[in-house]
């Protein structure tokens, strides 16, 4: 059985897209309508423009997301998952590449939820680290014990998790980890603490928006981040993209379970490799390719 996988901010690169924009008509007239909704042209930044410019949460998560689903419908029949998942932002390119948004509305949210996570940053201090070589037990234990908020934000694969909360918090939560045996915990350059309770102003603003947005039912399941499970029904699906932004990504569980339902080949779409490594890292019996 086939899941496709889109990435999250983070996979973003100068050029992304470029390709898909001059070599497909279709992939033009969906960039171009794009940068009508928008507003600006965000085809300039990504094709051209500096990785600053393109590092910003407003550009990086649109651009990701436009990169991933416009690739997916250029894809035609030979895009034909029987499940998909998406990290993190990924969720919303998971879900409008199977059709339970349309194009519009998920560009809509998306750039929504980028300004709204971006606001939420600017309101306290906060930061993520990436905590290696630590069970995950152990570093969820240590992060309990921290004074101030700091949280398990991302399960990316056996190993390898991110931590997420107020600065002074990450920074006490990684020299325990460290001593406690973590191979590293590195502060991550991020604008702040997504997937923690930080992102809670950034929550009640998206949930207004998505509440007023029509979700179909997808044409395959959807492992959604905060459970790791499949979903079909609109209304779960909204409920779990506004409890996505406070609640961690169980990326790890959500592969496992997507294996253990039939998945035997991961494809990815959209920039960089970073899912297909994580895949590979969870699973290595599992075909792992990529498309961007």
């Amino acid at each position: 059985m086939k899941a496709f996988v889109f990435p999250g901010q983070g996979a973003q690169f100068v050029g992304m897209g470029k390709n898909l924009y001059d070599e497909n008509p279709l992939a033009k007239e969906l960039f171009e309508k794009a940068n009508e909704v928008l507003g600006f042209r965000i085809t300039d930044i990504m094709f051209e423009g500096t990785a600053e410019d393109l590092k910003q949460t407003k550009v990086t998560q649109p651009a990701i997301f436009l990169h991933s689903v416009i690739l997916a419908k250029t894809l035609g029949k030979d895009f034909n998952p029987d499940m998909v998942a998406g990290h993190s932002l990924g969720e919303f390119s998971a879900l409008t590449a199977a059709g339970a948004l349309s194009f519009e509305d998920g560009l809509k949210l998306v750039a929504k939820r980028a300004m709204a996570m971006q606001k939420a940053c600017e309101l306290r201090p906060s930061t993520m680290a990436a905590v290696l070589a630590l069970p995950d037990e152990k570093v969820e234990e240590i992060c309990s014990t921290v004074a101030g908020t700091v949280v398990c934000a991302n399960y990316n694969c056996p190993g390898q998790l991110v931590i997420s909360g107020e600065e002074t918090a990450v920074d006490e939560a990684c020299k325990q980890l460290l001593a406690a045996g973590a191979k590293r915990a590195l502060k991550l350059p991020v604008g702040g603490a997504f997937h923690s309770p930080c992102m809670e102003p950034a929550r009640a603003e998206l949930a207004e928006a998505i509440a007023t947005t029509d979700i179909q039912t997808p044409i395959c399941p959807v492992y959604q981040n905060v459970d790791a499970k499949p979903h079909t029904d609109p209304v779960e699906i909204k409920e779990n993209l506004v409890a996505q932004l406070t609640a961690p990504v169980r990326w790890t569980q959500t592969v496992k379970n997507m294996i253990a339902d039939g998945a035997t080949e991961f494809i990815e779409l959209g920039p960089g490799k970073v899912l297909q490594g994580l895949v590979a890292k969870i699973d290595r019996n599992v075909s792992v390719s990529g498309l961007q």
